[in-house]
């Protein structure tokens, strides 16, 4: 049954890797109007404000993890009780370790598809990790791997079977990052699967590789695109998807298998021109649940 119902989640938080700025994400999409923009398709939305989070210039180095563990376990909360209430949930982050909690808690009831656009794999773990950064490691966590104070929030364990995620975008892995993703069972679309196929055929594959999953949550993160279009995300890496092939993604979805949740994630408003990523993000938003051209 379609909902027709959204709530906006903001989880401001920075704690998930180095460049400040991602924290302020939530206020710029904000700004670029997802509300009204929603609500002109007919949804009745209801913007439920930030989560509280640590602020980062707060902490030392060895507080990080707790703090992260704090921030999400609060998203995981709000996730369960936005699925549990009928609403179909748009969390705004920060970076992308909000997933933890966002898909934790969308996952808790019953078993969850996820599409995950982004650049970069995410699947790192602390013994793999060249930077350090948990942001670069939601992936992993939420299928069971890294540190077990991140895998336990909510329901012990993984969150999500390997086998039900699907990786588009990807362009920028760590060595042994792409050794544990090829063991993984997670299916990998990269940059040049899509150059040399085309977005519309990688969507339906993803798609149909899904298709015995009751429930999908698409986790976008904004550097999946290329830096020319959206400027304003913390780690950006050149080669990414153009505007027409993110949007084709997100219409195909709305089409085939309309998505109970979204995270939008790693605006960084101080590094972006004049809101673009965040308008981007917006444009992408509504795609995918449901705006088309006629």
């Amino acid at each position: 049954m379609k909902r027709d119902k959204i709530k906006i989640i903001g989880i401001p938080t920075d704690l998930g890797q180095k460049q400040r700025g991602v924290d302020v994400g939530p206020s710029a999409v904000r700004y670029a109007e997802l509300a009204p923009r929603l609500e002109e398709l007919g949804y009745m939305v209801q913007d439920a404000g930030n989560i509280s989070v640590p602020i980062r210039g707060c902490l030392q180095c060895e507080d990080l993890l707790p703090a992260i563990r704090e921030a999400c376990t609060k998203a995981y909360a709000a996730a369960r009780d936005a699925e549990s209430e009928g609403w179909l949930p748009i969390f705004l982050g920060g970076d992308h370790s909000i997933a933890i909690g966002t898909i934790g808690g969308m996952a808790d009831v019953s078993p969850l598809g996820v599409i995950w656009v982004d650049a970069h794999g995410d699947f790192n773990t602390p013994e793999t990790s060249r930077s350090g950064n948990i942001h670069g490691m939601a992936l992993a966590v939420l299928t069971g791997l890294g540190f077990p104070e991140l895998v336990n929030i909510g329901k012990k364990g993984r969150k999500i079977n390997p086998e039900n995620v699907v990786l588009i975008g990807v362009r920028d892995l760590d060595p042994e990052e792409k050794t544990l993703l090829k063991k993984s069972g997670v299916t990998i679309y990269t940059m040049r699967d899509i150059d040399e196929r085309g977005i519309s055929v990688v969507t339906h594959e993803t798609l149909e590789h899904l298709k015995h999953m009751e429930r999908i949550h698409v986790s976008l993160d904004m550097d999946s695109l290329d830096p020319m279009v959206a400027p304003g995300v913390g780690t950006p890496v050149p080669g990414g998807l153009s505007y027409r092939e993110a949007h084709l993604l997100m219409e195909i979805i709305a089409d085939i298998h309309a998505p109970v949740s979204m995270d939008i994630v790693e605006i960084n408003p101080i590094i972006d021109l004049k809101n673009k990523t965040a308008e981007t993000a917006v444009d992408l938003a509504v795609s995918l649940f449901g705006k088309t051209i006629l």
